[in-house]
Protein backbone atom coordinates (compact mmCIF):
# COMPACT_ATOMS: atom_id res chain seq x y z
CA UNK A 1 0.00 0.00 0.00
CA UNK A 2 1.60 3.44 -0.86
CA UNK A 3 2.08 6.28 1.67
CA UNK A 4 -0.70 8.54 1.87
CA UNK A 5 -0.53 11.43 -0.04
CA UNK A 6 1.07 14.62 1.47
CA UNK A 7 -1.60 17.35 0.96
CA UNK A 8 -0.91 19.04 -2.29
CA UNK A 9 -0.71 23.14 -2.22
CA UNK A 10 -2.21 25.82 -4.26
CA UNK A 11 1.29 27.48 -5.07
CA UNK A 12 5.19 26.13 -4.14
CA UNK A 13 6.49 26.78 -0.64
CA UNK A 14 9.73 28.77 -0.62
CA UNK A 15 9.01 29.36 3.54
CA UNK A 16 12.01 32.08 3.80
CA UNK A 17 13.64 31.39 0.92
CA UNK A 18 13.71 34.39 -1.73
CA UNK A 19 14.30 32.37 -5.04
CA UNK A 20 14.83 34.04 -8.48
CA UNK A 21 11.45 34.76 -10.40
CA UNK A 22 12.42 32.21 -13.00
CA UNK A 23 12.53 29.44 -9.99
CA UNK A 24 9.54 30.38 -8.88
CA UNK A 25 7.45 30.46 -12.15
CA UNK A 26 9.06 26.41 -12.42
CA UNK A 27 8.14 25.56 -9.33
CA UNK A 28 4.69 26.91 -9.39
CA UNK A 29 4.22 25.18 -12.83
CA UNK A 30 5.26 21.86 -11.25
CA UNK A 31 2.52 22.15 -8.22
CA UNK A 32 -0.24 23.58 -10.54
CA UNK A 33 -0.06 20.91 -12.49
CA UNK A 34 1.09 18.23 -10.60
CA UNK A 35 3.41 17.10 -12.98
CA UNK A 36 5.53 15.84 -10.53
CA UNK A 37 3.46 12.92 -9.63
CA UNK A 38 4.24 11.80 -6.34
CA UNK A 39 7.36 12.04 -6.83
CA UNK A 40 9.95 14.89 -5.25
CA UNK A 41 11.36 17.21 -7.08
CA UNK A 42 14.31 19.88 -7.98
CA UNK A 43 14.34 23.04 -9.50
CA UNK A 44 17.76 24.17 -11.37
CA UNK A 45 17.98 27.60 -12.24
CA UNK A 46 21.34 27.69 -14.93
CA UNK A 47 21.07 31.45 -15.07
CA UNK A 48 21.80 31.72 -11.12
CA UNK A 49 23.23 28.52 -10.98
CA UNK A 50 21.19 27.43 -8.20
CA UNK A 51 19.32 23.98 -7.06
CA UNK A 52 16.17 24.28 -4.90
CA UNK A 53 15.04 20.42 -3.28
CA UNK A 54 11.55 20.30 -2.75
CA UNK A 55 9.34 17.52 -1.69
CA UNK A 56 6.43 15.58 -3.06
CA UNK A 57 4.19 18.01 -2.13
CA UNK A 58 5.58 21.48 -3.05
CA UNK A 59 7.40 22.57 0.06
CA UNK A 60 11.01 23.49 0.10
CA UNK A 61 13.62 21.07 1.27
CA UNK A 62 16.96 23.83 0.71
CA UNK A 63 18.67 25.27 -1.80
CA UNK A 64 22.22 25.37 -3.20
CA UNK A 65 24.76 26.91 -5.46
CA UNK A 66 26.00 24.40 -7.92
CA UNK A 67 28.32 23.63 -10.65
CA UNK A 68 27.11 23.79 -14.20
CA UNK A 69 28.35 22.93 -17.47
CA UNK A 70 30.82 26.06 -18.67
CA UNK A 71 29.32 26.41 -21.78
CA UNK A 72 26.09 27.83 -22.29
CA UNK A 73 23.00 26.29 -24.32
CA UNK A 74 20.16 23.80 -23.40
CA UNK A 75 21.02 21.04 -25.73
CA UNK A 76 22.89 18.19 -25.53
CA UNK A 77 25.38 16.99 -28.05
CA UNK A 78 24.35 13.60 -30.01
CA UNK A 79 26.60 11.08 -28.69
CA UNK A 80 28.18 12.79 -25.92
CA UNK A 81 27.71 10.71 -23.04
CA UNK A 82 30.21 8.47 -25.17
CA UNK A 83 33.02 10.85 -25.93
CA UNK A 84 35.97 10.48 -24.05
CA UNK A 85 36.29 13.56 -21.16
CA UNK A 86 39.42 15.10 -23.21
CA UNK A 87 37.47 15.11 -26.54
CA UNK A 88 34.98 16.87 -25.27
CA UNK A 89 35.23 20.17 -27.19
CA UNK A 90 34.16 23.82 -25.18
CA UNK A 91 31.26 24.66 -26.66
CA UNK A 92 29.88 20.88 -25.70
CA UNK A 93 30.03 21.25 -22.01
CA UNK A 94 26.22 22.55 -21.80
CA UNK A 95 23.74 21.34 -18.90
CA UNK A 96 20.70 20.42 -21.01
CA UNK A 97 17.92 21.98 -19.96
CA UNK A 98 14.48 19.91 -19.54
CA UNK A 99 12.35 17.86 -17.72
CA UNK A 100 14.24 14.66 -16.88
CA UNK A 101 13.08 12.15 -14.12
CA UNK A 102 16.01 11.23 -12.23
CA UNK A 103 17.20 7.81 -11.75
CA UNK A 104 20.18 6.55 -9.12
CA UNK A 105 23.39 5.23 -9.89
CA UNK A 106 26.83 4.93 -9.55
CA UNK A 107 29.83 5.85 -11.80
CA UNK A 108 32.75 4.15 -13.09
CA UNK A 109 34.36 4.21 -9.33
CA UNK A 110 30.97 2.88 -7.59
CA UNK A 111 30.17 6.41 -6.14
CA UNK A 112 27.17 7.06 -5.89
CA UNK A 113 25.47 9.58 -8.16
CA UNK A 114 22.12 10.93 -10.18
CA UNK A 115 21.58 10.40 -13.37
CA UNK A 116 19.23 12.71 -15.18
CA UNK A 117 20.26 11.57 -18.49
CA UNK A 118 22.59 7.90 -18.43
CA UNK A 119 22.92 7.90 -22.35
CA UNK A 120 24.58 11.71 -22.35
CA UNK A 121 26.47 11.37 -19.03
CA UNK A 122 24.72 13.70 -17.39
CA UNK A 123 23.97 13.37 -13.82
CA UNK A 124 23.89 14.67 -10.04
CA UNK A 125 27.01 14.38 -7.96
CA UNK A 126 29.21 15.90 -5.42
CA UNK A 127 31.72 18.23 -6.72
CA UNK A 128 34.76 16.94 -8.04
CA UNK A 129 38.06 18.81 -7.51
CA UNK A 130 40.28 16.71 -9.20
CA UNK A 131 42.04 19.84 -11.23
CA UNK A 132 43.01 22.20 -8.56
CA UNK A 133 43.34 25.20 -11.40
CA UNK A 134 39.48 24.88 -11.76
CA UNK A 135 39.16 26.16 -8.23
CA UNK A 136 35.99 24.52 -8.03
CA UNK A 137 35.41 24.62 -4.02
CA UNK A 138 36.32 28.13 -4.40
CA UNK A 139 34.11 28.87 -7.21
CA UNK A 140 31.17 27.33 -4.85
CA UNK A 141 31.73 29.54 -2.43
CA UNK A 142 31.50 32.43 -5.23
CA UNK A 143 28.06 34.64 -5.26
CA UNK A 144 29.07 35.30 -8.90
CA UNK A 145 26.52 32.55 -10.54
CA UNK A 146 28.85 33.24 -13.89
CA UNK A 147 32.14 32.50 -11.64
CA UNK A 148 29.88 28.59 -11.20
CA UNK A 149 30.01 28.06 -14.99
CA UNK A 150 33.06 25.59 -15.02
CA UNK A 151 32.09 21.83 -15.65
CA UNK A 152 31.43 20.04 -18.32
CA UNK A 153 28.11 19.53 -18.22
CA UNK A 154 27.35 18.10 -14.80
CA UNK A 155 25.70 19.23 -11.99
CA UNK A 156 28.29 19.78 -8.87
CA UNK A 157 26.74 20.01 -5.98
CA UNK A 158 28.27 20.57 -2.72
CA UNK A 159 29.29 17.20 -0.53
CA UNK A 160 27.72 18.19 2.68
CA UNK A 161 24.46 19.57 0.55
CA UNK A 162 24.45 16.11 -1.33
CA UNK A 163 25.38 13.74 1.17
CA UNK A 164 21.93 15.53 3.40
CA UNK A 165 19.30 16.23 0.74
CA UNK A 166 20.50 14.40 -2.65
CA UNK A 167 21.52 10.89 -1.56
CA UNK A 168 19.09 10.20 1.17
CA UNK A 169 16.33 11.09 -1.74
CA UNK A 170 16.92 10.70 -4.95
CA UNK A 171 19.95 8.67 -4.01
CA UNK A 172 16.97 6.26 -3.21
CA UNK A 173 14.07 6.20 -5.32
CA UNK A 174 13.42 8.11 -9.08
CA UNK A 175 12.45 12.24 -8.96
CA UNK A 176 12.01 14.39 -11.36
CA UNK A 177 14.40 17.16 -12.05
CA UNK A 178 13.23 20.52 -14.37
CA UNK A 179 16.24 22.35 -15.62
CA UNK A 180 15.04 25.67 -16.93
CA UNK A 181 16.62 26.91 -19.62
CA UNK A 182 18.69 29.95 -20.27
CA UNK A 183 18.38 30.49 -23.84
CA UNK A 184 15.32 29.12 -25.31
CA UNK A 185 11.97 30.46 -24.11
CA UNK A 186 10.04 28.08 -21.19
CA UNK A 187 7.06 27.45 -23.67
CA UNK A 188 9.48 25.34 -25.66
CA UNK A 189 11.15 23.20 -23.40
CA UNK A 190 8.42 22.39 -21.17
CA UNK A 191 5.00 23.72 -22.64
CA UNK A 192 3.26 20.74 -24.72
CA UNK A 193 1.03 23.13 -26.81
CA UNK A 194 -2.41 21.50 -25.79
CA UNK A 195 -2.63 22.56 -21.76
CA UNK A 196 -2.41 18.97 -20.37
CA UNK A 197 -0.17 18.30 -18.35
CA UNK A 198 2.58 15.50 -19.57
CA UNK A 199 2.11 12.07 -17.97
CA UNK A 200 4.69 11.37 -14.77
CA UNK A 201 6.90 9.11 -16.23
CA UNK A 202 8.22 6.04 -14.43
CA UNK A 203 11.87 5.33 -14.24
CA UNK A 204 12.70 1.99 -15.41
CA UNK A 205 13.99 -1.01 -13.23
CA UNK A 206 16.71 -1.65 -14.97
CA UNK A 207 19.90 -2.00 -13.65
CA UNK A 208 22.22 0.77 -14.89
CA UNK A 209 25.88 -0.03 -15.62
CA UNK A 210 28.19 2.39 -13.53
CA UNK A 211 29.53 4.91 -15.64
CA UNK A 212 32.21 7.19 -15.80
CA UNK A 213 31.76 11.06 -15.36
CA UNK A 214 35.35 11.24 -15.50
CA UNK A 215 35.81 15.56 -14.24
CA UNK A 216 32.61 16.11 -15.74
Amino acid sequence: VPPPEAPRLAAADFGAVEPTASARHMADWVVTRRDNGRMPFIVLDKRDARLYVFEASGRLIDQTPVLLGSAHGDETYPGIGDVPIAQVKPYQRTTAAGRFVTRPGLDADHTDVVWLDYDAALAMHRVINKVKTERRLQRLASNNPKVRRISWGCINIPIEFFDSYISPVFGKRSGVSYVIPERKTFAAVFEDGNGNAPAVTTASAETLVPKDVGQR
